[in-house]
This record gives C-alpha cells, structure tokens and sequence, in this order.
C-alpha cells in the first residue's frame, strides 16, 4: 500500500514548513496503527470500519487530520464482529494528528528529555515522539492492558520500541520524568496527585481536565507546584476511567430529566449544544463540577439536558430559536448556572478562560485566575 504521499500531505497540513514534527509525522504509518475503526452510518449508529476490505476508505481515513475512533463503550473495533453495533460513547481514538502536533508542541519536547504519553490510543503520540527524540526517551501509559500491548506490538513492527505501562495514571505512576504530556481529561484532586508527582522539578506538565477543554501547561517548581498558564488552544479529550467500562453513567438521573416536570420557567437564551461550545462548557464544569450535558435535535425542536451526581436536572426544550420553556429540580439549579455564564459572555464578549493563570498545588488541586476572576477545581 502506497501511504507515503499521503502521510505527506498529512504532515504539510498539521505542521509548519520548518516544524521539527514535520518529518516524525510524514514516516509514522499511521494506517498501520488504525486497521479498523468506528464511524457513525446516517442513523447516528456505530458501524465498523475493516481497513483490509476497502484500502482505499482506509488511506482516506487515516491520513485525514480527524479522529478515528477505536473503542466504544467496552468494544474494541479489532475485536468486533462486522454485525456489532455498540451503543455508547467513544472510550478511545487515534487522536487527530493536528492536536497530537499541538500537545507535542506546548511540551516543549527535545532531546535528552524523558517522555511521559499518558492516554496510550492508537500510539500515535509515542510514535511521533519516538522517532523525533528515540525510544528509549518515550514512556507511554495506558489503563486498557489491550491498548499498551496492541501499541507495542505495532509501533514494534515500524520499528519503534518505546515503553509501554498499563497502569491507572489517577492512582499511580511509576517514575519520574522530565515531560509529561496527558492526552485524557484528568480529574483534578486526588486524581491528579500522581501527574505532579511525577513531573520533575523544572520539568514540563501538559494536560486537560475532565469535561473541560482547556489546555493546561506548566512548569514544576522546587516547591512541588505547577504554575503556568490555560493554553490559547483547545481540546476535546475523552475522561480518563478507572476500568474496562464506561466511567458511571447517570442514565436514570437523565430519563428523569427527560420527562419531569420540577420548577418550571422561561429561559433567556436559545437552546444549544453545551457539549459543543466550549468554552461555556468549560466554565460550567468549573461553576458545577461534574455536570454532564445532553442534547437532541428533532426537526426545529432542540431540547437540552443537564445532570449533576448530586441529583440536580434541567431540561430545556424550545423550537429551534426561540425562548425555551426550562424545567429544573435537585439542589441546583443547573439551567440559571449556566445562563449566568452566558450572560457575562454577551456582557464581556468574552470568558476569563483562554490566558488564564494556573497554579496546581501538590494535592492536585487547579487554581485558575485572570484579573479579579479566581476558581479552583478538585477542592476535598
């Protein structure tokens, strides 16, 4: 299969002429690392992709800068049967290759510099930066104990031989290094604890949060923090889990959400994708940690749900633009939260986020402040 003029194309189109990244992403195959994978048919159902029956969609997909999703729910595509049709959320991708560029990038990563890739995937990121920095430079991590074997074995067969660990990233890491680069949405607190511990002092730390967006670099200091800044860039990474299934849902929280009448008023705004704007969806994790956003599109008729763990719901439910009619109920409540973040968003233009400064101490715990805006997550 001739898959160098594409993994060429791929390699102009993520990186800049004089970029370092450049050629490790033009010699990575990255079909090689991908041979089946999940795509949605024209219902919005998961259907199977096998790159061996149809070469020419495999070469397509592969060096299109876009995610290929690996593993829905608990299935993996390399285990699926072509009859499968999983019914859940993505649990793993071979990440874009742009975002996988940009993570490398705001790590700042050289040579003589030991790596940490925490979020194995496909592999991608260590192959990348195996061949820009050596393998014997690269440590990726993993909790899926089928993800860091299937990596090894096919980075193996390019010739690429990095460190492979299975190992939840939220209990425990083993070793220190010099980058560390998590392309998985940490939990901030406890969960975050093992990250900072592991990054050396002076070294570099880049991650996301769970359900949020935002970029988060910085350099530890000799006092154990982490201090540096929210990256103008964003990124929508899957949270990381804690076991071979989905993280606990709250789908009867949401069938409830979905039908129940509680506080009923009228709200401001029209009705949108929370999980799609980012920045408001960002902000609303950091003012009702642990929200989950839902929505359906029928016709004109867009209806929007939020849940939170301790029992808050709203539903919010209009034709197309115009004023929805909200229900809410629980302790919070979820739907006026959310419009008080988007009313500083028409009032300012804009949300204290992108630029922010971030402090994360050694608990875990993220402080985030821009001008007199101060917020923290991961709190006990």
């Amino acid at each position: 299969m001739n898959w160098t003029t594409p993994g060429l194309r791929l390699a102009e189109q993520v990186t800049d002429p004089d970029s370092r990244w450049r050629t490790p992403v033009a010699s990575v195959p990255r079909h090689e690392l991908v041979p089946r994978w999940w795509a949605r048919d024209d219902t919005g159902s998961w259907v199977l992709r096998d790159g061996a029956a149809d070469p020419e969609a495999w070469l397509a997909a592969s060096y299109a800068d876009t995610s290929m999703v690996t593993r829905v729910g608990a299935l993996h595509a390399d285990r699926a049967a072509p009859g499968d049709r999983p019914d859940g959320t993505p649990t793993s991708s071979a990440t874009m290759p742009s975002l996988v560029v940009t993570m490398l990038r705001h790590g700042r990563v050289g040579d003589g510099l030991d790596l940490l890739d925490i979020g194995t995937g496909a592999g991608g990121l260590a192959a990348y930066a195996a061949r820009r920095i050596g393998d014997q430079r690269v440590t990726s991590l993993d909790i899926d104990p089928y993800l860091t074997g299937t990596a090894a074995e096919r980075l193996s067969r390019i010739g690429l031989h990095p460190r492979f660990l299975t190992q939840d990233a939220t209990t425990g890491i083993p070793g220190n290094y010099d980058r560390i680069i998590a392309t998985v949405g940490m939990p901030p607190g406890p969960g975050l604890r093992p990250l900072i511990g592991a990054v050396r002092t002076g070294g570099r730390l880049v991650t996301t949060l769970a359900r949020t967006t935002i970029i988060l670099t910085g350099w530890k200091q000799a006092d154990g923090e982490v201090v540096g800044i929210v990256e103008r860039d964003l990124a929508g990474f899957m949270p990381t889990r804690s076991g071979d299934t989905d993280p606990p849902g709250l789908a009867d929280l949401l069938g409830h959400a979905r039908r129940a009448d509680g506080e009923v008023s009228t709200g401001r705004y029209p009705v949108l994708d929370v999980s799609r704007t980012w920045e408001l969806r960002t902000m609303l994790e950091i003012a009702a940690p642990g929200t989950e956003a839902h929505f359906r599109a029928e016709g004109r008729r867009r209806t929007a749900c939020l849940i939170h763990p301790e029992g808050s719901w709203a539903r919010a439910s209009a034709e197309w633009a115009d004023p929805p009619t909200v229900h809410q109920g629980g302790p919070r409540r979820l739907w006026d939260v959310l419009e008080r973040i988007r009313n500083r968003l028409n009032m300012e233009g804009a949300l204290p986020l992108l630029g922010a400064r971030v402090r994360i101490t050694p608990d875990g715990v993220v402080h985030l402040s821009r001008g007199r805006w101060r917020a923290s997550l991961g709190e006990e």
